[in-house]
C-alpha cells in the first residue's frame, strides 16, 4: 500500500465513493475534498446528513471506551503525545496491565453501555511477547460480548494474523495527517510505515479502524489531504475517529493555536460524505468542543463517541455527561446486538 498522488485521480461523486474489496470505483481528489469542506456549512451538513440517512439510524451512535493497557516509555516523536519518552509531560513508564485489571475495566464499559472496548498500548511495535500477552485481553473482552479494537504500533504479518486469532476484531493506526504535513509532527517513522501496517492488517482479515488529528497546524488543503488518503484506501477504514488536537504542556505542540469548532464539524460532515459505510467517530477533544458543536456533529454524520473519563492519558468528557448530552438530543445507544453481530 503506497501513498497515493491524489492530484491524479478523479473527483468523487458528490455522496462519496463507494469501494468494494474488489477495488475502488472512484478516486477522491485533495481538490474534491477541499470543495466540501468549502462549502457554505448549511449545504455542507445537509449533504452529510442526507448521505449519512442513507446507511445508518441518523438518531442512534455507538459507543466506545479506550483504555491505555501499558502507558508512557514510547520511544517516538509525535508532536501531539505526552506518552513519547522525547517530551517532559509527567507521563511515566508503566507497565502491561494484568488480563484481570483490563477485563474488570471491559466489564465496566460493558454496563455502561459501550459495545467496543478499545486497547492501547505505548509501544512503537510491539515484540512477539507483548502479542502473546494481550492475546488473552482480546479473548477475554470477546467473551464479553464486546467488539475488541487494539492499537499497538507497527505490526508484523505474523503479528497481525495472531491478533485475529485471538478474536481481534479492529486493529487501530491512524494516519495522523496528510503526507505533505506528517514530516512536520513526527520524525520516527514515515507515512509509508503507517500504510504498511494498515496493509498487513487487511490481509489477516481485521477490519481497520484509522482516522487523524485536527489542529496541529495544518492547511485546510492537508486537512482534505488527510481525508482523500482515507477515503481512498481499499478498501476505506470501516472506523474513522477525527480527533481534535489536545494541547498538553511541553509536547511540540503544546502552543498550536486553537481549532474553530466549525472546522471540526466540516471534517466530520466530509468524512460522512467521502465514507458512506464508515462509523465516523468523536474522539480526543470532545471536552473542548462543547455540547452545541458535539451536536452539529451528530447532525453532520458523527455515530461514534469514545465514552469514558480518559483516552489514554488526556481528560474525555464523563459517563454521566454522555448521557445527559444524547438523553437531550434524542439520541439512542446503538445496541450490542446491532454493533456486534458476531459477539461472543
Amino acid at each position: 500500500m503506497k501513498a497515493i498522488n491524489l492530484s491524479n485521480h478523479t473527483a468523487g461523486a458528490r455522496h462519496g465513493s463507494e469501494v468494494a474489496r474488489g477495488g475502488v470505483s472512484e478516486r477522491w481528489t485533495i481538490e474534491a475534498v477541499e470543495a466540501l469542506l468549502a462549502l457554505p456549512l448549511p449545504e455542507l451538513v445537509f449533504r452529510a446528513q442526507t448521505v449519512h440517512r442513507e446507511h445508518f439510524d441518523p438518531c442512534e451512535v455507538q459507543l466506545s471506551t479506550l483504555l491505555s493497557i501499558k502507558t508512557g516509555g514510547c520511544p517516538e516523536d509525535c508532536g501531539y503525545c505526552p506518552q513519547s519518552v522525547h517530551y517532559s509531560t509527567g507521563v511515566k513508564a508503566e507497565r502491561l496491565l494484568d488480563v484481570e485489571e483490563v477485563l474488570a475495566a471491559a466489564r465496566r464499559a460493558r454496563d455502561a453501555g459501550a459495545t467496543r472496548f478499545c486497547m492501547g498500548a505505548a509501544w512503537r511495535e510491539p515484540r512477539d511477547r507483548d502479542i502473546a500477552k494481550v492475546a488473552p485481553m482480546i479473548a477475554g473482552i470477546r467473551e464479553l460480548g464486546l467488539e475488541t479494537c487494539l492499537t499497538a504500533g507497527m505490526l508484523e504479518a505474523h503479528q497481525a494474523s495472531e491478533l485475529k486469532a485471538a478474536g481481534l476484531h479492529y486493529y487501530n493506526h491512524n494516519l495522523d495527517t496528510s503526507p505533505d504535513f506528517y514530516g512536520e509532527i513526527i520524525t520516527t517513522r514515515t507515512y509509508q510505515h503507517r500504510l504498511d501496517t494498515l496493509e498487513r492488517v487487511r490481509d489477516a482479515g481485521l477490519k481497520v479502524c484509522c482516522g487523524g488529528i485536527i489542529g496541529m497546524g495544518e492547511t485546510v488543503s492537508q486537512r482534505a489531504g488527510l481525508l482523500a488518503q482515507l477515503a481512498n484506501l481499499d478498501p476505506y477504514p470501516e472506523s474513522v475517529p477525527i480527533n481534535q488536537l489536545v494541547r498538553v504542556q511541553s509536547t511540540a505542540l503544546a502552543d498550536a493555536p486553537p481549532l474553530d469548532a466549525f472546522e471540526f464539524v466540516r471534517m466530520i460532515a466530509a468524512a460522512r460524505i467521502t465514507m458512506p459505510k464508515a462509523r465516523v467517530r468523536l474522539s480526543a477533544g470532545r471536552s473542548e468542543l462543547g455540547d452545541a458543536a458535539q451536536a452539529l456533529c451528530f447532525v453532520a454524520g458523527a455515530n461514534s463517541i469514545f465514552y469514558g473519563d480518559k483516552l489514554l492519558t488526556t481528560g474525555n468528557p464523563a459517563f454521566a455527561e454522555d448521557q445527559a448530552l444524547l438523553a437531550r438530543l434524542g439520541m439512542r445507544i446503538a445496541s450490542v446486538e446491532s454493533v456486534v453481530p458476531d459477539r461472543g
